[in-house]
């Protein structure tokens, strides 16, 4: 059956809504990015680069990199934008734009998050790259769609517990990243973690400035919180929507983090920048080797 116009939409030159990208613009391996302006820093060490495209927040580059076919895609901030994005994404590759019918043979495609954190951790350090290997989505996105078979709920129920979670909150949702992207980008310069999505970067992550916030222990309790040697470890705001909607439609994703804070010992890198340059460069030579 055909898809709506007013559900998929595509632009007048063919493109997806959003992301501004046709089906021939994306490559089987996409890096995703908060900002923007960090595809530049990704892709200037391409080989080549055969197109790019800019709309709002989302801004795409694809090229080759030792004659691996890559794209670039800004997310923005949080999972409101993941949802676009990962959506999009998928249209792109599993949706025939000319019939609007889902394809009978989907693709996966490999999602990979380059992006920045701070730990709740004292033993993982700033200048440090972290891998997750699960997240908890403290957001409600998974929750709009049918995700139970994609949840662990034992670790969901473990954390609601263990937090005394506030009932006017959205349930937590936890989601594994992809094994084999997990497996491919380790090594003995990586820490694997425990992720916490958060609905935003103040109150939510425990920050106060003028506001006072509902529990002014959840950092703490979450940094506490220990489900069969399972920590978490550090917080940000988008790896738990990629990985939920990614479980969902049949794509391989993972994130990597460059750690720029430390919360319990209360540090911030000196060089941001720098360490998450060095963690796109150990990225593009896992994915590309």
């Amino acid at each position: 059956m055909a898809i709506k116009a007013s559900e998929l939409i595509i632009n007048p030159d063919g493109s997806i809504y959003h992301l501004n990208l046709r089906p021939e613009h994306i490559a089987p391996t996409v890096i995703t990015v908060g900002d923007p302006d960090r595809v530049d820093v990704v892709t200037k060490y391409f080989d080549t680069i055969e197109f790019k495209t800019r709309k709002r927040e989302f801004h795409t580059q694809t090229g080759t990199l030792n004659g691996k076919r890559l794209s670039v895609v800004s997310t923005g901030i949080g999972t409101d934008n993941i949802d676009i994005v990962l959506n999009e994404l998928d249209a792109l590759v599993n949706i025939n734009f000319e019939t609007r019918e889902v394809n009978p043979s989907p693709t996966s495609l490999d999602i990979v998050r380059i992006g920045t954190s701070g730990s709740i951790q004292a033993d993982i350090p700033v200048d440090s790259f972290l891998l997750s290997e699960y997240a908890v989505g403290f957001d409600s996105l998974l929750h709009f769609y049918k995700s139970d078979h994609v949840l662990d709920v034992s670790i969901s129920e473990a954390l609601v517990k263990h937090l005394n979670w506030h009932k006017s909150k959205s349930t937590p949702y936890v989601v594994s990243g992809s094994s084999a992207l997990l497996d491919r980008l380790t090594s003995k310069k990586t820490h694997i973690g425990f992720t916490a999505t958060n609905v935003g970067f103040y109150g939510p992550q425990g920050r106060v400035l003028r506001l006072a916030v509902q529990d002014s222990e959840l950092n703490d309790k979450l940094a506490s919180f220990n489900h069969q040697g399972l920590k978490v470890t550090n917080m940000e705001m988008e790896t738990a929507g990629i990985y939920g909607l990614a479980a969902l439609l049949g794509h391989k994703a993972l994130s990597l983090n460059a750690i720029i804070a430390n919360r319990p010992l209360g540090e911030f890198s000196k060089y941001p920048k720098k360490i998450t340059e060095a963690l796109i460069r150990y990225t593009l030579e896992k994915l590309t080797q």
